[in-house]
């Protein structure tokens, strides 16, 4: 895309323009990386040293940061969304030319709607439908009877619809597969990381709705569904027919056991195992157990005392000994 005006910018997403518009943009960059016609952006306090050197054509920022500002600026409530839309528009990725690889190996039934793009070695398997506009990387593989909505973005390596986890235990130890008879069926707008797996159901669907977003290297077991507008960051694990709100963020490495459920707006902080169902709005940090996100801050700053603490005890003990003697 060519080079484009601060102004023009503006006049697309909105913002107020503090400085020269004619300014030309051609990307964006960060406030320390940024160079001539390199639009960048503060979202993080932590980074606002940076503003009074940065080279940057024009920042992106929020009004009370303006005043720090040496630079052209557009003021705006929310940097970050606003950076994510400029992003996208400056740095729009190029569609293959070929819409379905030669290589990729689609069933004669398969439904794939106007505009998808299929790269190499992808699988698409029997009955499966892919929605208008999506975009499958390389090496995607979608199992018989799986549907995919409009707008989809999968990447490479993925995989929807393998089988569920399913095994009943014989006396003597051995295990019975248990057939995966249902389908994984994801929404509009919805984007897949590379490597992500998402398993079928066994009796019923596994759903994932409008908006979901999914990082890479996530396992989604069997029958769970995700609600619209959710966010998982990479190798979370979801245990089979967890039932997960809409807007919820889920963080990296985070696991949510089997059979709960979680409601919307629940925010689960990295690393977090939630071995209960969260029935209240919020965010929620921890282990074994886990605990409502302000309570456990309390808690863990506690803990990292504790051996000071158990020394105060130990010679509390030992004065209140001395105290009974004399008594």
């Amino acid at each position: 895309m060519p080079a484009r005006r601060l102004d023009e910018v503006v006049a697309r997403f909105g913002g107020n323009l503090a400085g020269n518009g004619n300014l030309l943009i051609s990307g964006i960059a960060t406030l320390e990386g940024a160079g001539p016609e390199r639009l960048s952006f503060l979202t993080n306090p932590k980074y606002r040293n940076q503003l009074a050197g940065t080279r940057a054509a024009a920042v992106i920022l929020a009004p009370d940061a303006l005043p720090a500002c040496p630079v052209p600026a557009i003021v705006t409530a929310n940097p970050y969304l606003y950076f994510a839309r400029v992003a996208g528009w400056l740095h729009e990725a190029k569609r293959p030319d070929v819409a379905i690889h030669p290589s990729a190996n689609v069933a004669r039934d398969a439904v794939i709607g106007r505009n998808v793009v299929i790269e190499a070695h992808c699988s698409i398997g029997e009955g499966a439908v892919i929605g208008d506009d999506s975009w499958l990387h390389a090496n995607v593989s979608v199992y018989a009877g799986c549907r995919i909505g409009a707008r989809a973005i999968i990447h490479s390596g993925a995989v929807i619809g393998s089988d569920g986890f399913g095994f009943a235990r014989e006396s003597d130890g051995s295990w019975v597969k248990i057939p995966q008879t249902g389908r994984v069926i994801i929404g509009d707008d919805v984007e897949i990381g590379a490597n992500t797996t998402i398993d079928r159901g066994a009796l019923e669907d596994t759903v994932i709705e409008d908006g979901v977003k999914l990082d890479n290297q996530i396992q989604v077991a069997h029958n769970v569904r995700i609600g619209a507008h959710t966010a998982m960051a990479g190798c979370v694990g979801v245990a089979g027919s967890a039932a997960i709100g809409r807007r919820c963020t889920v963080g990296g490495g985070a696991v949510i056991l089997g059979h709960l459920t979680l409601a919307d707006d629940v925010n689960v902080s990295a690393g977090t195992l939630v071995g209960k169902s969260i029935p209240t709005p919020g965010t929620y940090t921890g282990t074994v157990p886990f605990l409502e996100h302000r309570e456990w801050l309390k808690n863990f700053a506690r803990l990292r005392h504790l051996e000071a603490m158990a020394d105060k005890i130990r010679a509390l003990e030992t004065r209140l000994a001395e105290l009974e003697k004399r008594s």
